[in-house]
């Protein structure tokens, strides 16, 4: 018979002082690395919500006036009842109504139905070259520009563009192709 094997010393269980404090000190670079591009997307993702939202509105005001035959309006609104015409920036939301007696420029009437609305837009401005955009089933639609702006200023702006027929498209540039401007930046 052979002898026993002394027992091997056992290491004791968890981490030394000096590792834990190398773990926490590479991840605290690792976080400090990732913050700014994590609130970048943040931003990113709460301007895509805003601008999708307004394109979706402005389909769904083509596609009823196309299919009600009637006139659908988009307008500035603070309270999502009414339009705001002379009181309210585009940030501060919007409504997508029938506008049965076609008023101009669109005010929503009690009876007139409403269609969707959106709430307001904190993190950023929306500035227009129109009050309102109005769409109807046998005529142009009302054009313009929609410049949608966070904190970061011109350079992470987007432009929805609305042709003559009603049609938006998402731009980094104006419709003259030139650099986006924003009121804080």
């Amino acid at each position: 018979m052979s002898p026993a094997c002394p027992p091997l010393p056992t290491r004791p269980a968890g981490f030394s002082l000096l590792e834990l404090l190398t773990t926490l000190s590479i991840a605290g670079i690792l976080l400090g690395l990732a913050a700014p591009s994590f609130r970048g997307l943040m931003l990113d993702s709460q301007r895509t919500v805003v601008v999708n939202s307004f394109v979706h509105d402005v389909y769904l005001a083509r596609s009823t006036a196309a299919t009600q035959w009637r006139e659908v309006a988009i307008c500035r609104s603070t309270d999502g009842d009414t339009c705001s015409h002379g009181t309210a920036n585009w940030q501060e939301g919007w409504i997508v109504f029938v506008n049965s007696d076609r008023d101009e420029p669109p005010l929503r009437d009690p009876n007139e139905r409403i269609l969707s609305v959106q709430a307001p837009w904190r993190e950023g401005t929306v500035t227009a070259n129109r009050r309102s955009f109005s769409f109807t089933p046998y005529q142009y639609a009302v054009n313009g520009t929609l410049v949608f702006c966070d904190r970061r200023g011109p350079a992470h702006a987007r432009a929805i563009i609305i042709n003559i027929l009603g049609r938006p498209r998402l731009a980094t540039r104006d419709a003259n192709n030139r650099p986006l401007r924003c009121p804080n930046g």
